[in-house]
């Protein structure tokens, strides 16, 4: 299976008034058509600055990103976030309080004709278990549901690549770990390809194919959970997988390579 995303020796760098600071060094990083990916790492190893760089709010210092065969970015080049076809979901839903559920989800899809787009939404509310809440408004659903609905809104237009920016740590831990189980199974329903970052392990363990373990703005290792956990390249690695021990039976049997 050939790479789809492809993030290719990428730098970044803020600007502040004593000039450039580097966040991330020479990345590289390939993940496949339909996979799931995630950055691991503490906060301020410069995760969630790739995923803004990959949606094309971030612009290159050195490198290239590609999808599909098409370049997004390189240096002093990027194509704008709007025609890059990448959906968003972020922590705080970022869902329109003054819209029903179903007019949240269709937000995206105002180009489309009203048969369509009335198909489309009832589809995602069958694929993401929110039959029966179309007329509801996010203030009346529970913290998994408001999730569910920001991510029917994200794959409502078909997007190439889904990011997933920390979006499950308002979540109360069960429901951030039995969410994350659910997304992982919409995701692979759909055969959508996804990034996501997050600094939660058992998190990053129960949805992702490969896993990226991030450091100072560099990816120490770039594997599925079971190389990880089994084969870590070195004691950075193997200390940042041991530091969270309570995992559930579910992440554990992930971890092994059980179905779950």
């Amino acid at each position: 299976m050939s790479d789809f995303l492809e993030l290719d020796r990428i730098s970044l760098s803020y600007n502040t008034p004593d000039g450039l600071v580097p966040v991330v060094q020479s990345l590289q990083l390939a993940l496949n058509k339909g996979g799931i990916g995630c950055l691991l790492g503490a906060s301020g190893c410069g995760k969630t600055t790739i995923l803004r760089a990959i949606a094309g709010f971030e612009p290159l210092r050195e490198g290239s990103i590609s999808l599909g065969g098409c370049c997004l970015s390189e240096v002093g080049r990027q194509l704008a976030p709007e025609r890059r076809n990448v959906g968003m979901m972020f922590q705080d839903y970022a869902l329109f309080p003054h819209l029903t559920v179903e007019k949240n989800i269709a937000f995206g899809l105002r180009k489309w004709d009203k048969a369509r787009r009335t198909q489309r939404v009832s589809e995602l509310l069958a694929l993401t278990g929110l039959e029966g809440t179309e007329r509801r408004y996010p203030h009346e659903l529970s913290g998994g549901q408001q999730q569910r609905v920001a991510l029917a809104r994200a794959l409502a237009p078909e997007p190439d690549l889904l990011l997933l920016d920390e979006p499950f740590s308002n979540l109360d831990v069960d429901t951030r770990e039995r969410l994350a189980f659910e997304v992982r199974d919409i995701l692979k329903s759909t055969g959508h390809t996804a990034m996501l970052v997050t600094h939660n392990q058992a998190e990053a363990f129960a949805i992702a194919d490969r896993i990226g373990v991030m450091q100072q703005g560099k990816i120490v290792q770039w594997d599925t959970p079971h190389g990880l956990h089994q084969h870590p390249v070195n004691d950075f690695v193997a200390d940042f997988i041991k530091r969270e021990t309570l995992m559930s039976l579910r992440a554990q049997a992930y971890l092994r390579g059980e179905v779950v």
